[in-house]
């Protein structure tokens, strides 16, 4: 289904910009969901969306697919702009929509659902030929009610493939999936992305992010907090590795980040964790003033920084917590 593009024409093709947004606002009731966000996406490039349930990922999305009009800002998809009360069917045959909940017809086939979805748009793929690259072959004429929650998922990203997009939106596909279910939709993304497509990904799983995005924002409160490519993003932190413990009696914060290697302190209830460019000097060190501080050790756990440990340094909190 896809043709596999060299580097050279994908570091062309990432030259030109398929979506960008300027000054985004959206006002609701009682909040105001998107704040000035800002956005410019590459052809070529798969670009995560992160933060919070609530941090404006799916209003700004929303909009971008012209589906929400904006209070303010300014939108570009592929060159062209959403035209309010004007035909806008040349760009919707261009993009491809996966919602965050996608609504089928229980009782229609899968066979049955991408017909009709094809038969939306002047060109696109072969109806069978989406069927397998979605994997769904034995379940080509099960009803979708009887599909499970991967398959009704990968069926969802099936009719927003069938109309052969250059742009893909695809808002927290796999949540609730289990392990086996997410992989094989993150296989369909990379093979999309191979073939030289564009997608806007929105995920609050930051080992998403980490496997499937060349670049990521990542919201909070309406606003884009931090943008890069997710090393660079990691990089910032200035340190490779985390310490998280746990203690029998509360410590004094400021002699922990004057240790040796410690970048920086963050606090989640009983919880510390430390940022540290060494771990091998980081933790005699914390040991000992865990000692001198007249404290025992309770857990303790080290791993490698993560987009996770980015959401904590500049949120203060973690991302499935908020």
């Amino acid at each position: 289904m896809s043709t596999q593009v060299s580097p050279a024409a994908a570091a062309v093709a990432r030259q030109r910009v398929a979506l960008r947004c300027l000054g985004l606002v959206k006002r609701f009731t009682d909040v105001t969901a998107v704040n000035g966000v800002d956005l410019q996406v590459y052809a070529g490039e798969c670009f995560g969306l992160l933060g919070p349930n609530g941090a404006g990922k799916t209003t700004t999305v929303e909009i971008l697919e012209g589906l929400t009009p904006s209070d303010e800002g300014t939108v570009e998809l592929l060159g062209q702009n959403w035209n309010s009360g004007r035909d806008n069917r040349a760009l919707r045959e261009r993009i491809g929509v996966q919602l965050q909940e996608t609504q089928l017809a229980e009782k229609v086939t899968v066979v049955e659902t991408l017909r009709l979805f094809r038969s939306f748009y002047a060109r696109g793929h072969d109806v069978e030929e989406v069927i397998r690259t979605v994997a769904l072959e034995e379940k080509r004429n099960a009803r979708v009610g009887k599909l499970s929650g991967g398959q009704k998922q990968r069926l969802a990203v099936a009719c927003a493939l069938v109309s052969d997009p250059e742009l893909l939106f695809l808002d927290e596909p796999t949540t609730g999936l289990d392990p086996q279910a997410r992989l094989s939709l993150w296989d369909i993304v990379e093979r999309f992305r191979d073939g030289g497509g564009t997608i806007l990904l929105t995920t609050h799983y930051m080992e998403e992010a980490t496997r499937l995005c060349d670049r990521v924002a990542i919201m909070d409160h309406g606003k884009v907090i931090a943008l890069g490519t997710p090393a660079e993003l990691i990089e910032s932190l200035g340190a490779d590795q985390v310490i998280e413990f746990s203690v029998t009696n509360p410590l004094t914060d400021e002699p922990l980040t004057n240790l040796p290697a410690v970048t920086n302190l963050h606090k989640r209830g009983d919880v510390y964790a430390l940022t540290v460019s060494e771990i091998g000097v980081a933790l005699p060190g914390l040991l000992a003033e865990i000692k001198r501080q007249q404290s025992e050790l309770v857990t303790l756990t080290t791993h490698q920084a993560t987009l996770e440990d980015v959401f904590v340094s500049l949120t203060g909190r973690m991302l499935r917590d908020s």
